[in-house]
């Protein structure tokens, strides 16, 4: 059976990132702001939903985040910043987190 993804990202997409468990596209390369040494890297993203925000004390204050996962296998993926609590942080918002264990790279990694 072949699954339908919700969005892939354009064929001009050479490096992408998709779901581990179902190879749902979720990110372009290239639209990578930062990669974290935490295992988790922060991205624009395609194929992801989200849960209800939450407050929650992360390493950089307090934020209200989502939990997000992938829009094919409902996999927990990581966490969407909704709002950020410190001006300094700002920045963030609208912005999701991938967990490194939760992705693949496909197309052109050589």
């Amino acid at each position: 059976m072949v699954k339908t993804f919700q969005a892939y990202l354009p064929n001009k997409c050479h490096r992408t990132y998709s779901c581990v468990h179902c190879r749902a596209h979720l990110a372009n390369h290239d639209e990578l702001i930062s990669k974290h040494t935490a295992n988790i890297a922060h991205f624009k993203s395609v194929n992801v939903g989200c849960g209800p925000a939450e407050e929650r004390v992360l390493l950089t204050g307090l934020h209200a985040v989502a939990d997000i996962f992938c829009e094919c296998c409902k996999t927990t993926l990581g966490w969407k910043y909704e709002h950020a609590f410190e001006s300094s942080q700002k920045y963030k918002e609208g912005k999701y987190i991938i967990e490194l264990a939760h992705m693949i790279k496909d197309n052109g990694w050589d």
